[in-house]
C-alpha cells in the first residue's frame, strides 16, 4: 500500500531522535535533509540553507506519498511458536525474548527438561521416547500429547534458527549499506549534531535503491553530503570515529588515533572474513558461471548478491584502514580479491550491447576465489591483482583493486526515483498498479491490478489504466 511518508518534526531534539532511528531503517535522502534543516536550526548559514531546501522539498512531491518501504525487511520474531508451546506445557512467557534467538532456545530447553527433550536432540525418529522411556524419565504425559510437544519444540527451535539466519542477513544488509552506523547509541549521536546529521544524510543515500541502467550507481557522496561534511572538518571537536563508522575514506581514517584506526581495521576484517566463510558454502552448493556471473533458474542471487555487497564493503573499509595506517606493504603479501555479483541476463545482454560485461569480471576470474585465499586454500598478492588487472585493462588501483577507490565527483543532489524492479516510474501510485501487475518481473501480468486504485488515490498522484500493446495472437498483453 501507499503510505504517507512522515518527516517532520517539531524541535531539533526530535528531529535528531528520529534521524538517529533511521540509522537502523531506510529514509529517504530528501526527507532526512529536511530533518537537519529541523536538527541544525539557528546554526546553518544561509548557503547551507538553500542546499538543504532544495534537497528537502523534494520530500514533499506527491503530497508526499511513496510506494517505496522507508525500511528494510525485518525478520518476523517467534511470538507464536512461543505461544503455542507455552498453551501446550502450560507455562508463562513473560521472561521470553521472542526477537532473540537465544531466548528462544532457553525457553526450549527450560520447557524441553519436563519431557527429556533438548533443542538440539529432537529428530523426531531418533530422540523421541517411547514409553519405556518417558517411564523412566518420569513423563507422565499421554503419547498424544507428549508428541505434540516434542513437535512444539521442533518448531520452536526451528524457528529460532531461521530467525538467526534472517537477523545476520539484516545485519550483512545495512554493514553493506551503512558500515556500522547501527551500532552509534542516541547519546553519541546528538553529542555532535554536526556529525550525525552528516551520517545519517550520507547513509541514507547510500541505502538508495539501485536502477536498472549500464551507468552504474550514483555516488552516495552529493552536494548536500559535501557540504554536511565540510561542516564536521570546520569543528574542531568533531566525533571522527562515528563519522567513520559509516563514511571512511583514508583522509577520514586519518584523523583517527592508532587505537580507534586499529579498532576498525579489526572490525571491517572481521566482517570480511566472516563473510567470506558464508560465501564459500554458497558457492560450494551453487553452480554458478564464473565467467559471465549471469544468474539462472535456480541460482539465489538474492543471497549471493547480499553477501557480496556485505564482503566488498568490508573489503573497501580494510583497504582504507590499511591506507590510513600506512600498512599497504600487507598486501604484497596477502591481498584476496572482490567478489562479483550475479547479474541479470537481460541486464548482460544490454551490457553486451555496448561492448561486453563489466571487466573486473574478467579480473576476478583471472584470480583464485577470495574465500579460499582468506581461509589459506589459495594464495594471491598484490602482484597477482596487477597482473590479472594488467590482462582484463584495469587500473588496480583506480579500481579499487589494490587500494582505496578515489572519491568521484561530487554529485548533485537528485530526487529519490520510484523504482519497479530497478525500473523509474512516474509517480508512487503508478508504481504501485505496474508492482502488483507484476510488469518488470519476468513473470506474466495481472491484468486486474488496476484495482488497485479503485479507492483512496490522493489527488497529487496519477493514476490511469495499464498501457497495454498488441501481441502476436491478436490480443493484448499489459506492458
Amino acid at each position: 500500500m501507499i503510505r504517507v511518508v512522515e518527516t517532520s518534526a517539531t524541535s531539533p531534539e526530535d528531529a535528531l531522535a528520529v534521524l538517529h532511528r533511521s540509522l537502523d531503517a531506510r529514509l529517504r535522502p530528501e526527507g532526512a535533509a529536511g530533518l537537519v534543516l529541523t536538527a541544525l536550526a539557528g546554526r546553518l548559514r544561509r548557503r547551507e540553507r538553500v542546499v538543504l531546501g532544495r534537497a528537502a522539498v523534494a520530500a514533499r512531491r506527491w503530497g508526499g506519498w511513496t510506494s517505496m518501504s522507508m525500511d528494510f525487511a525485518r525478520p518476523v520474531g517467534g511470538a507464536r511458536q512461543v505461544a503455542a508451546t507455552a498453551r501446550l506445557f502450560d507455562v508463562t512467557t513473560s521472561h521470553v525474548g521472542v526477537d532473540n534467538p537465544a531466548s528462544l532456545l532457553e525457553f526450549a530447553a527450560m520447557v524441553g527438561s519436563a519431557i527429556g527433550a533438548a533443542p538440539d536432540q529432537l529428530d523426531f525418529l531418533r530422540d523421541r521416547l517411547n514409553r519405556e522411556a518417558r517411564a523412566a524419565a518420569g513423563v507422565e504425559v499421554p503419547k498424544r500429547q507428549y508428541n505434540r510437544q516434542f513437535r512444539a519444540l521442533q518448531r520452536l527451535a526451528a524457528k529460532a534458527e531461521r530467525l538467526n539466519g534472517e537477523q545476520d542477513k539484516r545485519r550483512l544488509t545495512l554493514t553493506a549499506r551503512a558500515g556500522f552506523v547501527a551500532d552509534i547509541s542516541l547519546e553519541r549521536f546528538r553529542a555532535d549534531p554536526d556529525a550525525g546529521c552528516f551520517v545519517a544524510y550520507y547513509t541514507a543515500r547510500r541505502k538508495v535503491r539501485r536502477q536498472f541502467t549500464l551507468a552504474g550507481r550514483n555516488n552516495p557522496y552529493d552536494e548536500v553530503a559535501d557540504m554536511l561534511f565540510r561542516r564536521c572538518v570546520a569543528n574542531p571537536s568533531t566525533d571522527w570515529p562515528m563519522v567513520a563508522l559509516a563514511y571512511a575514506p583514508p583522509d577520514v581514517v586519518g584523523r583517527l588515533t592508532d587505537a580507534e584506526r586499529g579498532t576498525l581495521l579489526g572490525r571491517w576484517s572481521a566482517v570480511m572474513r566472516a563473510t567470506a566463510d558464508r560465501l564459500a558454502r554458497v558457492w560450494a552448493v551453487s553452480h554458478f558461471d564464473r565467467a559471465t556471473m549471469v544468474v539462472r533458474k535456480g541460482d539465489d542471487s538474492s543471497t549471493w548478491n547480499l553477501l557480496c555487497g556485505a564482503y566488498n564493503s568490508a573489503r573497501a573499509g580494510w583497504l582504507s584502514c590499511l591506507a590510513a595506517s600506512g600498512a599497504t606493504a600487507a598486501l604484497d603479501v596477502e591481498c584476496p580479491g572482490k567478489a562479483m555479483m550475479l547479474i541479470a541476463a537481460d541486464l548482460a545482454a544490454w551490457h553486451r550491447t555496448t561492448g561486453g560485461l563489466h571487466p573486473d569480471v574478467g579480473v576476478s576470474t583471472r584470480l583464485p576465489l577470495p574465500w579460499d585465499v582468506l581461509a589459506g586454500r589459495g594464495r594471491c598478492t598484490r602482484a597477482d591483482v596487477e597482473a590479472a588487472c594488467a590482462e582484463a585493462g584495469v587500473d588496480p588501483e583506480k579500481g579499487g583493486w589494490t587500494a582505496p577507490r578515489a572519491p568521484g565527483a561530487v554529485a548533485v543532489f537528485t530526487p529519490t526515483p520510484e523504482l519497479v524492479h530497478g525500473v523509474s516510474v512516474v509517480d508512487p501510485m503508478w508504481a504501485l498498479v505496474l508492482r502488483t501487475a507484476g510488469v518488470f518481473s519476468g513473470k506474466p501480468t495481472r491484468a486486474s491490478a488496476t484495482a488497485v486504485v479503485a479507492e483512496g488515490v490522493p489527488a497529487q498522484v496519477v493514476a490511469s489504466d495499464l498501457p497495454s500493446r498488441p501481441i502476436s495472437d491478436g490480443q493484448s498483453g499489459s506492458m
